[in-house]
């Protein structure tokens, strides 16, 4: 039988189609020694065994209507009111068991049509932050199926020409970092395109913050070689985003404007930089972390 699970490190032996592009550079990154939270992965199979022939008697009509809107709405509400297979479960919450008694996870999307090299779906699919608890698990897998027919998702799919029957998708399960900042370094300049350049975007608390354009963050651009902090323009930062002391999930605090100021240090800046140019010489191609 498929492996409906597999642990972090057993992810650089996998393939794409079973593990999904996030997943399968963690996994890279885990085995080559860099600091990866420890975690697993809900393979693909385990989407084809909960939602694949839902999803197959949906696709004909969301490949053949005038409107793939309402036709991606109901390829949702379908996988949503799906029950998740017994043995998808019971292996799911063994290996989340193995983690830590009731542990806090994050629970990421990883599609086979993900950080490709034309095409990075950066945000397509759906996180779910602070996860705690067997049960809350198992809703965040299943609505991370449910997030790879989103409307945003479909269109972006539909516009770089993939075809919306060859999707699958696999979910991250890792421990959580209840970061004090957060956010995302770019080995490249993502706006000039400069490659000696390393930019960096962060925030107080968790990177959702950031990646999902909530905050203005701080920019620091670097130069690598050299060592030299370029520029730094400091965000506002008029929120951030928190795990819950109780009962998981993430909240946003306003912050006030006496709480300004840089949110990395110009060390951290450096370690941020080295780390950045350590995983793009192990890939081998400009990087965003």
């Amino acid at each position: 039988m498929a492996a409906l699970v597999v642990p972090f490190d057993s992810v650089e032996t996998s393939s794409l189609a079973t593990v999904g592009g996030k997943a399968l550079n963690l996994g890279i990154l885990s085995a080559a020694g860099f600091s990866v939270p420890t975690g697993f992965v809900v393979t693909t199979q385990a989407y084809e065994l909960a939602v694949g022939d839902r999803v197959a008697r949906l696709l004909v009509e969301l490949n053949t209507t005038v409107d793939p809107v309402a036709a991606a709405e109901r390829v949702r509400a379908s996988i949503l009111a799906a029950p998740v297979p017994e043995e998808v479960r019971e292996q799911v919450l063994a290996a989340y068991r193995k983690l830590g008694p009731d542990i806090a996870v994050a629970v990421r999307s990883s599609a086979t049509a993900e950080d490709l090299a034309f095409a990075s779906f950066a945000g397509q699919q759906d996180t779910f932050l602070n996860i705690v608890g067997q049960d809350a698990v198992i809703d965040a897998v299943r609505r991370c199926w449910a997030s790879l027919w989103t409307d945003r998702a479909v269109d972006y799919r539909a516009r770089n020409g993939i075809d919306q029957g060859s999707v699958r998708l696999a979910v991250v399960i890792q421990e959580m970092v209840q970061a004090s900042t957060a956010g995302v370094l770019f080995t490249a300049d993502p706006v000039t395109g400069t490659r000696h350049h390393t930019v960096i975007d962060a925030s107080p608390g968790l990177g959702e913050a950031v990646v999902s354009g909530a905050v203005n963050p701080d920019r620091f651009v670097v130069d690598p070689t050299a060592g030299e902090i370029l520029s730094r323009r400091i965000g506002d930062k008029r929120m951030l985003i928190r795990a819950r002391t109780t009962g998981g999930g993430v909240e946003r605090v306003e912050r006030s404007e006496d709480e300004g100021g840089p949110s990395l240090t110009d060390p951290q800046i450096n370690a941020l930089t080295d780390l950045g140019r350590q995983v793009k010489d192990h890939f081998g191609s400009p990087q965003d972390i």
